[in-house]
């Protein structure tokens, strides 16, 4: 949880655009509480029966997360991980590369 509220810290002060946390189905409850306590916007994507993917934070972002070609995330084209990663705020430099490697 301590992991979480950083997150959420970091997008409340303008930090980043968008987080993503993984999370057992059983805690689910609990962060989408928090995430309402502080009127934050969220999209929920199951990963197995018993895990979920939270992704939250600016509604542009999680506009174009609900336009990808997949919601399982190891099967999304180069262009749309490198796009998840920049928005993520990964190092852009990484991400360069790591779609150079991919197309």
């Amino acid at each position: 949880m301590e992991l979480f509220k950083n997150l959420l810290y970091e997008y409340k002060k303008g930090m980043r655009d968008l987080s993503l946390h993984t999370c057992p189905k059983t805690e689910l409850p609990k962060y989408i509480n928090l995430l309402n306590r502080f009127d934050t916007k969220y999209l929920l994507v199951p990963v197995t029966k018993d895990k979920f993917n939270i992704f939250f934070g600016n509604q542009n972002c999680l506009n174009i997360l609900k336009k990808f070609s997949n919601k399982e995330l190891n099967k999304i084209s180069p262009y749309e991980d490198f796009i998840l990663g920049i928005m993520l705020g990964y190092s852009r430099d990484e991400q360069y590369k790591r779609i150079l490697g991919k197309i």
